[in-house]
């Protein structure tokens, strides 16, 4: 167990990829997707998709996306 003055992990996975059209989340090829990393809390992982997002700003079909791990692993919790 973690000590209570730890902050808790809140994982967030930062990944993604060509979409196929713009109007639904349907990817390319799943084989290219980018799986930028997995994050200890929702600030550093917004940061890794904000530069992520940045560098792909001319190509209107790729994504990068946010998915709270936390929420998935533990659905009662925060």
């Amino acid at each position: 167990m973690a000590p209570s003055s730890e902050k808790k992990q809140l994982l967030h996975l930062v990944f993604g990829g060509e979409l196929t059209t713009l109007t639904e989340v349907q990817f390319r090829d799943l084989d290219k997707l980018d799986i930028v990393g997995i994050f200890p809390d929702y600030q550093s992982a917004l940061a890794a998709w904000k530069s992520k997002a940045q560098l792909t700003v001319d190509n209107a079909h790729m994504r990068y996306f946010i998915v709270h791990m936390h929420r998935l692993l533990d659905p009662g919790a925060v």
